[in-house]
């Protein structure tokens, strides 16, 4: 990936998921609870408690319950955690106003209670607006709309104070409803004193914040519509989705920006002589993104799942242009890799592996019949992807008389993580990009002139101790041992994303019973689901890794049987993210959050400024 798209990638830190509604819920009233001590002064402790679990934490428990029910009526998609921990977040809001007001109401004295009322006007103005903001992006309904659900907790809070304030007493001449609705009597003197007029200008300044968040979203949205023709809000409410609750709403977001594209999908099975399927390599040229299960970032482990053997899905040649939109996508890969295994011709013999460099790059392979599997590296330099359009030119640079297919794998086995400018990514015209292109093409001409001998092949797999915090994916660590007339190549697949920078040469180093190993990872970017970077090696000690790989090689070696190969490949006709595209998304993205936080802080000192000339005038 290129450093605009792992700033992009690095904005997965701020998200996580929401916590259960009945823990926000509690978290709640628990500071209500606090909160209702510390700002009441009546006889007993528990019945200060209480006063704040009732005026402070019953409208949050109001719009957790209402707020998703409500917006559901409309059509909007919040769900009860969601909503529970926005009125957690807005009562957390709300606490601090009143907090600061009093501090300040205590250094001037001058200022009053009525300065602190004010400020309690302001806060249930500000969460409403924060509400509307939200419900906007995740619910995407219009702003007349939104203000619905939205409103619920400032109208719930702003209904207490009327009937425990004394402000309803002012309007209500029918006893009756002046002893339902008018219980000034029954609050402490701490919130007393409001007047209708008060919640009239609350219902003003509601207004003015409304028409800031829609100024404010119609500003941040602009860039999105004429760059990528979509608007930000999709983007961010598929994103927040996805990382908090597990949704696929993001796809829709990519299905609006995606292009369709032809990949060629290239299958290696080996069997035994009976036919049983021994290992089966699978290598769609798209790239496993862009994260979590969204689009193709599970597809190692779909594609596990179909091979009758030890399936190996490594990485291809292809960058984040080459994200699947769709994880239904991954079913036309499938069925594409069904179809090239069912057009393979086996043989029993294949050629030595054999190993070349070329500038940068080292290309480790062999033949098997007709065809060639070959795995790049640029280690121990840092590379990241390499571009699809690289790995079509060495594919083609590659084929001859004596070459048919060629299964291209990008080791993707070193990188230092998302610092600096330039993270590695290989693209056309780059020096690195002939390092490849020539490199394969070297070693197309290597195997060909190579004599093939008889074929045996061992194969182990462990699915490790580890999980994709460790930066290891379901498929946990694979080996396949070819032995060729006495020699042993080794390829280990590691289910992660990346190597950090020299755990391949301590694994080359570290292993014994073969005579050539390269390892690879399968860029899965189901352990990027939080963390952006995530490597492997991380989080693991290099000693326990490099442990468990030598003991796979070794079983992979004592598993060693004659065998069959062949290679076959198919095209398949998919949705991508497209060429540039995911580098405009991640720009348009990158400038937002850079200036959004600038131009949020303008609005909000505006919005301010505007409430206090709102005061003002109404004190004249």
């Amino acid at each position: 990936m290129t450093a605009t798209q792992g700033n992009l990638a690095g904005l997965s830190r701020f998200i996580f998921r929401a916590p259960n509604w009945y823990s926000s819920l509690a978290f709640a009233l628990f500071i209500a609870a606090l909160t209702g001590v510390a700002a009441f002064d009546s006889r007993f402790v528990l019945d200060d408690a209480w006063q704040g679990v009732f005026f402070i934490g019953l409208p949050t428990v109001i719009a957790s319950a209402v707020t998703p029910w409500v917006d559901r009526r409309f059509g909007g998609q919040l769900t009860p955690n969601r909503a529970s921990l926005l009125a957690l977040i807005c009562e957390l809001v709300t606490i601090f106003f009143l907090t600061v007001a009093g501090v300040v109401a205590l250094a001037t004295p001058q200022l009053g209670q009525n300065f602190v009322f004010d400020v309690m006007l302001v806060a249930l103005a500000s969460i409403f607006a924060f509400r509307l903001l939200i419900l906007m992006a995740v619910s995407r309904h219009s702003l007349l709309t939104a203000v619905v659900p939205a409103s619920v907790q400032t109208v719930a809070a702003a209904g207490l104070l009327a009937v425990y304030s004394g402000a309803t007493a002012f309007i209500l001449d029918n006893p009756t409803l002046r002893e339902t609705l008018a219980r000034a009597e029954r609050a402490p003197p701490e919130i007393q004193g409001f007047i209708p007029a008060d919640f009239v200008l609350l219902a003003v300044i509601c207004a003015l914040y409304a028409g800031a968040v829609w100024l404010f979203l119609v500003t941040i949205d602009r860039p999105w519509r004429s760059s990528l023709g979509v608007s930000a809000l999709d983007f961010l409410r598929g994103f927040i989705g996805h990382i908090a609750e597990g949704t696929d709403e993001l796809e829709a977001f990519f299905e609006d920006i995606g292009e369709e594209a032809i990949v060629p999908v290239t299958v290696l099975a080996v069997r035994r002589p009976d036919g049983e399927e021994k290992a089966r390599f699978v290598l769609p040229m798209i790239h496993p993104g862009p994260m979590g299960e969204i689009g193709g970032g599970n597809l190692p482990k779909r594609v596990a799942e179909t091979a009758d053997g030890v399936a190996f899905p490594p990485h291809a040649t292809a960058g984040h242009d080459f994200n699947l939109v769709t994880e239904s996508e991954v079913d036309t890969i499938i069925d594409t890799a069904d179809r090239a295994f069912a057009d393979i011709d086996y043989s029993a013999t294949a050629t030595p592996s054999h190993r070349i460099e070329e500038g940068e790059a080292t290309i480790t392979g062999q033949a098997f019949g007709g065809d060639a599997l070959a795995v790049a590296t640029f280690a121990p330099g840092c590379a990241d992807d390499v571009d699809y359009s690289v790995g079509l030119s060495a594919m083609a640079e590659a084929r001859s008389d004596e070459v048919g297919d060629v299964l291209l794998v990008d080791a993707h086995n070193c990188n230092d993580g998302l610092e600096g400018e330039d993270l590695g990514h290989v693209v056309p015209g780059s020096e690195r990009s002939f390092d490849v292109i020539n490199g394969t093409g070297r070693l197309a001409d290597l195997v060909s002139e190579s004599d093939a001998g008889d074929l045996q092949c061992g194969v182990a797999w462990d699915e490790t101790p580890w999980e994709p915090a460790d930066g290891i994916g379901p498929l946990g660590i694979r080996a396949c041992v070819f032995a060729v007339d006495g020699q042993r190549t080794a390829y280990v697949l590691v289910d992660g994303n990346n190597m950090e920078p020299g755990l391949r040469e301590d694994i080359l180093d570290a292993v014994d019973g073969v005579d050539r190993l390269e390892v690879m990872t399968s860029d899965t970017h189901i352990v990027n689901t939080v963390e952006a970077e995530n490597q492997v090696g991380q989080a693991i000690p290099d000693d326990d890794l490099i442990e468990l790989i030598d003991d796979l090689v070794g079983r992979a070696v004592a598993d060693l049987e004659p065998v069959e190969a062949g290679m076959a490949s198919d095209t398949a006709e998919v949705t991508v993210f497209g060429n540039d595209r995911t580098e405009t998304l991640a720009s348009t993205a990158n400038a937002m959050v850079s200036l959004g936080g600038a131009l949020a802080a303008a609005f909000i000192l505006a919005v301010m400024a505007v409430s206090v000339l709102v005061f003002l005038l109404a004190g004249v």
